[in-house]
């Protein structure tokens, strides 16, 4: 397989985390974000949102969005699982992803950010604030499902890292990057840090990629 990939992006990382949780290999084809190499037409050509992670198969078949792909993962390679048998369940670690994915990681993406202090003219310490107000919104309704529901353990859910996991450590990575204080969120955090122990989310960190600055 081949990943597009770009070593900071917050939802190219959650797929490597799931690809090294399943032991599944790839070539690391890098699109550097910064640097605009997303709008190239010969990535357009594979992207039409211009967006990474895209994962081509050997029979050239091309997959997109993170989430959908880790579900196509886990039906194709379904040991280990990410997500449970159980729908109840499976449809509790969606939900707990999708506030990551849906209600904080789009808000605060880098074409958002880069449209705030450029289009907009917002400074920067006002693009800080719009980033923390989100990240603390969407941590706070999170902190508090982790923490009330029997069903968190070790992880999101239960004792085995999952596909909430997956999404919720890159999302923790990029507050602390952008120094949000996350002292109001214990259980976010002992979870995050309870994921980096493991081998599969420390291969797939940021900084142990081939593009990394």
């Amino acid at each position: 397989m081949k990943l597009y990939n770009y070593f900071r992006s917050s939802a190219a990382y959650r797929l490597r985390i799931a690809l090294a949780l399943k032991g599944l290999s790839y070539d690391y084809l890098s699109v550097h974000l910064a640097k605009g190499e997303q709008y190239l037409p010969e990535f357009t050509a594979i992207s039409p949102q211009s967006l990474v992670p895209v994962l081509e198969e050997d029979s050239g078949l091309r997959l997109y969005q993170s989430l959908a792909i880790m579900e196509y993962l886990d039906e194709t390679h379904p040991t280990p699982p990410l997500l449970p048998a159980d729908p109840a369940a499976r449809n509790r670690v969606r939900s707990l992803a999708l506030i990551i994915a849906c209600e904080i990681h789009p808000l605060n993406n880098t074409r958002v950010l880069n449209y705030l202090t450029g289009r907009l003219g917002v400074s920067e310490e006002q693009k800080l604030e719009w980033y923390h107000h989100w990240v603390k919104t969407g941590f706070a309704a999170l902190e508090k499902r982790l923490a009330d529901e029997p069903a968190t353990g070790r992880f999101c859910h239960g004792d085995a890292p999952g596909f909430a996991d997956c999404v919720l450590v890159p999302q923790v990575a990029n507050a602390r990057r952008f120094k949000v204080d996350l002292g109001a969120f214990p259980t976010i955090v002992r979870i995050n840090d309870t994921c980096l122990e493991l081998e599969a989310f420390k291969q797939a960190a940021p900084e142990r990629q081939p593009d990394a600055q």
